[in-house]
């Protein structure tokens, strides 16, 4: 399968221009906007795996980064720039793949900044958000709080945890989940951290976990309506 990856400046209105980088095969069936982790950009080995892992299983991505990580600073944009990078990468996701089913989402910060922009008002032609690990809250902190929000989106979300997780207590995130019916699904992926990497005395390598990680995900993208 041919894969042709472009190098991109994305637009943010009143905000400036960041990277962003479209991986697409022939005959994609989808493509996932696919937003950075709090502390690593969209060239990370982690979003690398993850764009040619799903480029093999015929699914388009386009990673960016967020102007905070563009600038090289340290902290996190605010929401507001958060949710407005994540607009303008869904809209140049929308120009550049035609007639694409679009899903959003991202690796930890990156997902739950999606799921909080989506909760404002829906992002366009977004059928579903697949979250890379949701952050629910800090290490050692186990709370709920940062679902709030999760109740006010109407479209399927998948959450693709770990069960080693610092940062999803599963006694915290399955009733959550529980809570919002139908419309959302979790896949656990047993002895995984935040990052889905296992102990070696689990039997498997971190690419095995990922490859069911990205399996998951590609069949619930194929599900979706």
């Amino acid at each position: 399968m041919a894969v042709k990856t472009r190098e991109l400046k994305l637009d943010i209105e009143r905000i400036g221009a960041v990277s962003a980088i479209l991986t697409q095969p022939d005959k994609a069936r989808a493509c996932y906007v696919l937003a950075h982790g709090a502390g690593a950009d969209m060239r990370h080995a982690f979003m690398e795996k993850v764009a040619e892992g799903l480029a093999a299983r015929g699914m388009a991505t386009l990673r960016f980064n967020f102007p905070y990580m563009e600038q090289k600073k340290g902290r996190p944009d605010q929401p507001a720039v958060a949710h407005a990078a994540i607009r303008a990468a869904v809209a140049e996701a929308a120009k550049l793949c035609p007639g694409l089913k679009l899903v959003a989402g991202g690796k930890s910060f990156g997902g739950r900044m999606t799921s909080q922009a989506q909760s404002k008002a829906p992002l366009p032609d977004v059928r579903g958000l697949a979250f890379l690990g949701f952050p629910l809250h800090a290490a050692k902190k186990p709370s709920s709080e940062r679902a709030e929000h999760l109740a006010g989106i109407a479209i399927p979300m998948l959450f693709l945890q770990g069960t080693r997780d610092g940062l999803a207590d599963l006694g915290y995130l399955k009733p959550v989940i529980a809570s919002l019916g139908a419309k959302a699904t979790l896949h656990e992926v047993e002895g995984g951290d935040h990052s889905f990497a296992v102990l070696k005395k689990s039997g498997r390598t971190n690419d095995e976990a990922l490859s069911e990680v990205l399996d998951t995900l590609a069949a619930w993208i194929d599900q979706l309506f």
